[in-house]
């Protein structure tokens, strides 16, 4: 009786390097991070409710209820159905004014980052490809900007420039900027020297496409993370400048102005302080571990096999 040879198994086959493939990459190492995908949930869920606020908020967030004034939680012994977590000092309805708030904190950290990343990105491309003056007066201009407490800095900037949410958006994505440039200036100047920018030189490419055509996407990892934590700091600066009285001003619905509203009631009303400080706790944890994901998948050594 003869031995047969089985045929040899088939290969597995090899990973895609197409879109799909680069996804599917990114997406296994980012949801191996478990709190990254806790936070991502978290932060669409945030999203979803902030684009559909006048939709599923119960009650207009100006809306004043003069006969439930500081009325506590359903839950609780005196709260009402229609207030599920109660209402302010003037009636208004805490859980309405917490949706709306959810759009107004967002849209700050969106625009802030926006403003800082493309300023921070320019001057940071500016100074890694040119070196010499041009880098040593931006990256000073930076260190200048650094040396201040970026709570400080953002309120001399937005006492300067007068009370209000546009004022204090500009002042935080001035603290903010030199992260970015920081961060652009460091990947530039590894970049630049390697052999695909000399082929682009040598094949006639000018400055501005070696700097932002060339140079420019292969940076891009690491500033989508910084991205990312700055949002969560944008968050939290404005709501300080505005519990502070300097950002939103009231009767906006942003978080911070909220805390400011009802730190004279934290003894005796303790749920119109406790709700805003959880939005902007939950919501910046989220943006957090989403950073983090971010971080482990598209940093080539966080990579785990």
């Amino acid at each position: 009786m003869t031995n047969e040879v089985s045929p040899p198994a088939p290969l597995a086959a090899a990973p895609s390097t197409g879109r799909m493939g680069r996804f599917t990459e990114f997406w296994f190492y980012f949801s191996v991070n478990k709190g990254a995908v806790i936070g991502l949930a978290t932060l669409i869920f945030l999203v979803l409710v902030a684009i559909l606020g006048p939709f599923i908020a119960p009650h207009a967030p100006y809306e004043q209820y003069r006969e439930a004034l500081l009325t506590p939680p359903a839950w609780q012994e005196g709260g009402n159905s229609s207030f599920l977590l109660g209402t302010d000092a003037v009636g208004r309805d805490l859980l309405s004014r917490l949706i709306y708030g959810a759009r107004f904190s967002l849209f700050i950290g969106l625009i802030v980052v926006a403003i800082s990343m493309v300023t921070g990105v320019i001057l940071g491309v500016l100074a890694g490809y040119f070196r010499g003056w041009v880098d040593a007066l931006i990256m000073r201009i930076m260190d200048i900007i650094l040396a201040f407490p970026p709570l400080l800095l953002a309120l001399v900037l937005v006492a300067i420039l007068g009370p209000g949410l546009f004022n204090a958006m500009i002042a935080i994505a001035l603290v903010l900027q030199p992260h970015f440039a920081r961060l652009t200036r460091a990947a530039v100047m590894s970049e630049k020297n390697r052999e695909y920018v000399t082929a682009a030189k040598l094949a006639g490419a000018g400055h501005i496409r070696l700097m932002f055509k060339t140079i420019l996407p292969n940076c891009l990892a690491p500033l989508i993370v910084q991205g990312t934590l700055s949002f969560s700091n944008a968050i939290l600066e404005a709501a300080a400048l505005g519990f502070l009285g300097m950002g939103a001003q009231p009767p906006t619905p942003e978080w911070g102005t909220m805390l400011a509203e009802a730190r004279e009631f934290i003894l005796r009303a303790w749920w119109v302080v406790t709700f805003p400080g959880l939005a902007i706790l939950i919501t910046v944890l989220a943006i957090n571990l989403v950073g983090d994901g971010l971080r482990d998948a598209l940093d080539p050594k966080l990579k785990r096999s």
